[in-house]
């Protein structure tokens, strides 16, 4: 099987509240070659995360209801599935590099798609290649 052909086939986690915005991360997500799961919020994701070992890349909103908000699950889910890559987004606040967990980046809203979508394939490539 084709490098490109385990790429398409890595999943991506989209937390978005918002079903719109989720919607449209979700087709980002797509369009990038990558297969989406969704969740609505971090209790959902985690859920998600537990069931399903395939998932290689998180990419989720900071500010949604639940148990906690999209930073917090973007340090819990790099303590328990280290090697995941992360991606933050948020359009009420920008997240300071410091804040992120190691491996995390973070898009403001509006984010370019062309951007998100090369840091997920940078992802996925390190993925490929651990």
């Amino acid at each position: 099987m084709s490098r490109l052909s385990h790429l398409s086939r890595l999943k991506v986690l989209v937390v978005e509240d918002d079903p719109l915005l989720r919607l449209d991360a979700v087709d980002l997500v797509e369009e990038a070659g990558f297969e989406a799961v969704e969740a609505a919020n971090a209790d959902e994701a985690l859920r998600l995360l537990e069931r399903d070992p395939t998932i290689r890349i998180l990419f989720t909103d900071v500010d949604m209801p639940g148990s906690m908000d999209g930073l917090m699950l973007a340090h819990l889910v790099h303590h328990r599935w280290p090697p995941m890559a992360i991606l933050v987004t948020s359009g009420h606040l920008r997240v300071r590099p410091e804040t992120l967990p190691e491996n995390g980046q973070f898009f403001a809203k509006p984010y370019r798609c062309a951007q998100v979508q090369e840091a997920m394939s940078r992802a996925a490539h390190m993925a490929l290649a651990a």
